[in-house]
């Protein structure tokens, strides 16, 4: 086999974590799996937290796994995870206590709270970021409102991705996109917000140097080198850390006519900006501005993606009724278009125990006809996504003042033909598809970028492009859609999921 040059993307996610190993051949990537594991929270005395020690003895026993099974060098390593969630060190660098996860109830109605010292649009002009209860920003100031021992100790913090890279490296810093995520950075400055954080009394003083994309942080510690078999040094790099941020890297030939959707159980859908776009009508339609790895700005809409029909398939086999994805979707596809439609942000929709049943009654309720079988519910959950996507496309093209002519899409939900066709015909856009992988191609391409085994992320996602399986949707004419997405449009409430 013709030598690589090899790289491991740790990519973690709120379910699931995986190692892969990105096999660059001077003109193309090869990604492969390298090792799997469950991710999720744990209930630590009535609060949901990470437990980030077993995280850590399975990061190692995938760098085990590659020591074992090939023989060129490691060039690099990076970890992607999730945002807004982060660790606490003490002087000596040592954990306090498990990470909180981001679902925990501690930050109930704390975001008001925070706005009786500083008004929310003052906290979006200067972040950039849309007010969700999940944010760093709340989660630290739920800490000072209850005297929390832990952060009167801290001297360090790190966000989660960048735990690993500390505890890799020896390096403690924050990377820039996975910054972004906090509400606690400036967008315009790309600086920590301290004036800001010193209004709601959350310390300054624990936030570390901001890092760049595409930065070698250091090399692999010499006794992981020695516990994992590997055999020469390897740089540890801090590549797009936060997830989408990594995905959104690997989309190829997004450009300044382009809009992106990463694409699976949440759909996160935007554009790639110099500057952040902060106005009234931003705020007001959740608009959020996050890092990108070129420096830039991610200026994006979180939606609701394939949760809803994922729960309903779920309800289904709970039921007896054994799907498979191949076989809703074909239900999809024979159902009648256009029945009855929901707004997928819905917050009727975040958690229910039966998703069929919760779409049900939101049609009875709305005056829709009522979806009595499954075909029809699936039906309606694709149309209704692909409907949203319109509705963030226009208020892209129009917040931005750009022409958006082609939606590109990454991750999982690029493999669901229908969906994809939905959104083409829908949008009366182009539609272009692949790759699936993108957080870790992403990933191991910015470390590419890092060691200079390519010159720009320009030049990477042209690679990528060559590397993936990319798939492309013509717009076609739809009987009745001017007529449904009117139906739509007025049933649309403000966004209320947790991404």
């Amino acid at each position: 086999m013709r030598s690589t040059t090899n790289f491991v993307a740790i990519d973690l996610g709120a379910s699931s974590g995986r190692l892969a190993v990105g096999r660059w051949d001077g003109k193309r990537f090869d990604l492969q799996e390298l090792h799997r594991f469950a991710n999720g929270y744990v209930n630590v005395d009535g609060h949901l937290k990470w437990d980030v020690s077993r995280l850590w003895s399975e990061i190692k026993s995938g760098l085990r796994k590659y020591a074992s099974r090939y023989s060129e060098p490691l060039a690099g390593i990076s970890v992607d995870a999730w945002g807004v969630d982060f660790a606490l060190l003490d002087k000596g660098g040592e954990l306090l206590g498990a990470p909180f996860h981001y679902r925990d109830s501690r930050t109930d109605g704390v975001p008001q709270r925070v706005f009786a010292h500083v008004p929310e649009p003052d906290i979006y002009q200067r972040t950039g970021i849309r007010t969700m209860q999940i944010n760093t920003l709340f989660q630290l100031f739920s800490m000072v409102e209850s005297g929390d021992r832990n952060l009167a100790d801290a001297r360090h913090l790190l966000m989660i991705p960048d735990l690993f890279h500390f505890w890799l490296s020896g390096e403690k810093s924050v990377e820039y996109t996975e910054a972004s995520t906090t509400q606690m950075l400036s967008c315009r400055e790309r600086t920590w917000a301290c004036d800001l954080l010193d209004r709601i009394g959350i310390p300054g003083n624990i936030l570390g140097p901001i890092t760049h994309p595409a930065t070698v942080l250091g090399t692999l510690k010499a006794e992981l080198l020695e516990d994992c078999g590997l055999k020469s040094p390897v740089p540890v790099i801090a590549a797009g850390s936060h997830d989408t941020a990594s995905a959104v890297a690997a989309v190829p030939h997004l450009d300044q006519h382009s809009a992106y959707i990463s694409s699976g159980t949440w759909s996160l859908m935007g554009i790639e900006c110099d500057e952040p776009v902060t106005s009234d009508e931003a705020l007001s339609q959740a608009f959020t501005n996050e890092g990108g790895v070129n420096g830039n700005i991610r200026f994006l809409r979180n939606i609701s993606g394939l949760w809803l029909l994922q729960e309903c398939v779920r309800q289904w086999r709970s039921e007896g009724r054994q799907y498979s994805w191949n076989e809703v979707m074909e239900l999809a596809a024979d159902a009648a278009p256009f029945r009855s439609l929901i707004d997928v942000d819905a917050s009727e929709f975040l958690a229910p125990d039966d998703m069929p049943a919760a779409i049900r009654a939101h049609c009875r309720r709305t005056g829709q006809p009522e979806l009595r079988d499954d075909r029809a519910v699936a039906r309606c959950c694709l149309e209704s996504l692909a409907l949203k996507y319109r509705t963030v496309l226009g208020a892209l093209e129009t917040l931005s003042g750009r022409e958006l002519k082609t939606i590109r899409i990454v991750g999982g939900g690029g493999q669901n033909k229908l969906l994809s066709q939905l959104t083409a015909d829908i949008c009366q856009r182009v539609v272009v598809t692949g790759p699936v992988e993108a957080s870790a191609l992403g990933n191991v391409m910015v470390q590419a970028v890092a060691t200079g085994s390519l010159a720009s992320i320009t030049e990477g996602r042209e690679s990528i492009a060559l590397s993936a399986d990319l798939a492309t949707y013509e717009p076609r004419p739809l009987n009745g859609l001017d007529d449904a997405y009117d139906r739509y449009d007025s049933c649309q409430g403000m966004p209320s999921g947790i991404p």
